[in-house]
């Protein structure tokens, strides 16, 4: 049983509650054991960091301090909290006195941060620690005539805290083929989504959905998945939007990756989150239902 703190982030269990519970649901069947974070904070993936740095790297220093102290690598499931816990541990790790300063601080709470810890995305877990050769062991429903477009958005990916190539990334793509599912050839899969930036420039973030979902249409997939909460949302809650802006039907169900190694694992769709997906997934579901009966 591999062993690890688990900080979920906000979106987690908020916005994004369907990667929470799903990532929860495939841990036990994949022999993978989550130690929660007790009493962890908002990791300060936030513009705030660009104003008060050394603040946010605080914020975040003490969910590390914390998994420190339990003994465990420290794994997200969520892009943004990877990359800013990662990039405060290896800044802590390359500045002494800066990581004296926070200690400092730190000390008010009784903690103290060692920089001992690696930083881990769920993702990582699943294709070098678990492997997706064993991940195809453990499949009880193939999803085999499923076309997915592996969408990784902007952090799994950037320097210098990415998981894989940056214009080219396969580490999705074996998951998902690790399913059964076919992994389309999917052109705009590194690409922005927008992130962020909906809110104060929805008109240019949704032209770039609409490329997105148009590269997909294109290649055929039935739907998208996604390890990035904030990606899942853009694409997911703004369909509706992209369509009547570009006159378009695009009804493309957006899904975390831990839900569909969930499904290929004969997990219940409920349990894996599915309900909270805005774009039904339902011909997805019957799909697979209909591949098991045969």
């Amino acid at each position: 049983m591999k062993q690890y703190s688990y900080f979920p982030g906000c979106s987690a269990e908020s916005t994004g509650l369907g990667l929470g519970m799903s990532t929860h649901a495939i841990a036990a069947p994949l022999d993978i054991e989550l130690h929660e974070i007790e009493d962890w904070n908002c990791c300060g993936s936030t513009p705030y960091g660009s104003l008060d740095e050394e603040s946010a790297i605080v914020v975040a220093a003490r969910n590390l301090a914390l998994a420190e102290k339990a003994g465990f690598d420290i794994v997200t499931p969520c892009s943004s909290c990877h990359v800013t816990l990662e990039k405060a541990n290896e800044y802590l790790k390359a500045h002494p006195a800066t990581l004296a300063r926070v200690n400092k601080a730190l000390a008010v709470a009784n903690l103290h941060y060692g920089g001992t810890l690696r930083v881990r995305h769920v993702v990582d877990i699943l294709v070098n620690d678990v492997k997706p050769e064993c991940i195809a062991g453990k499949v009880t429903n193939t999803l085999e005539g499923l076309k997915v477009a592996p969408y990784y958005g902007c952090q799994l990916v950037r320097p210098q805290y990415g998981l894989d190539d940056t214009e080219l990334p396969v580490t999705l793509d074996r998951l998902v083929k690790s399913t059964g599912a076919t992994a389309v050839d999917f052109p705009l899969k590194a690409k922005c989504c927008g992130g962020s930036l909906t809110l104060s420039e929805e008109d240019k973030v949704l032209g770039l959905m609409h490329k997105l979902l148009e590269s997909a249409a294109t290649s055929g997939a039935q739907c998208l998945v996604t390890p990035c909460p904030l990606c899942q949302t853009n694409l997911d809650a703004y369909q509706s939007r992209v369509n009547s802006k570009f006159i378009t039907k695009y009804n493309i169900p957006v899904l975390y990756i831990t839900q569909l190694i969930g499904l290929a694992l004969g997990i219940d769709a409920e349990k894996l989150g599915l309900n909270t997906c805005i774009v039904s997934p339902r011909a997805v579901l019957e799909q697979i239902k209909k591949k098991v009966a045969a």
